[in-house]
């Protein structure tokens, strides 16, 4: 077989690609093909254009209800595990170093049917994200989101602590 040149075509297409899959469109196609997100039954259905608005849902199924037939915990705390991270890095931009530094949930009720959680990063949070890492240091803000489910019923309160610096 013999090996052919990119054509001006074809890397055209590939930074496309690239584009693409760097872009809000394709990273909500990659989470929701991301395998613990298959396989929990999550859904992102919606990732605004600027990063700055998630909306994420998982529908009760075999697969993902746990002995006594409720939402599995460990699937509800993996549907809101990294947004608050992935939106704040591409909100922020490559100056910043954004992590995950902990988190805890608390089980309000169970949660059966469809859940749903919102994420919302504001103009305020990235001032003050601004502000306490303008000199570099790094700063651990903690943002909560509420997992609810088809009646509008909280089902799970969860924090967020992030970490993160201004790069040097």
């Amino acid at each position: 077989m013999l090996l052919r040149p990119c054509s001006h075509t074809d890397l055209a297409m590939k930074k496309r690609l690239l584009a693409w899959l760097n872009s809000p469109a394709g990273l909500r196609r990659i989470l929701n093909l991301y395998g613990p997100y298959l396989g929990a039954g999550v859904r992102v259905r919606h990732l605004a254009k600027d990063y700055r608005e998630a909306q994420v849902e998982m529908k009760l199924r075999w697969y993902n209800r746990n002995y006594v037939g409720t939402h599995f915990g460990g699937s509800l705390f993996a549907m809101i595990d990294p947004f608050y991270m992935l939106m704040l890095m591409n909100s922020l931009g490559r100056d910043y170093i954004v992590w995950d530094a902990s988190a805890d949930i608390d089980f309000i009720k169970p949660g059966r049917g469809t859940v749903k959680a919102h994420f919302v990063v504001t103009d305020a949070m990235l001032a003050d994200i601004q502000q306490h890492t303008a000199n570099g240091e790094k700063y651990l803000p903690t943002y909560e989101v509420n997992i609810i489910d088809e009646h509008g019923e909280l089902v799970a309160k969860a924090r967020k602590t992030l970490y993160i610096r201004r790069k040097a």
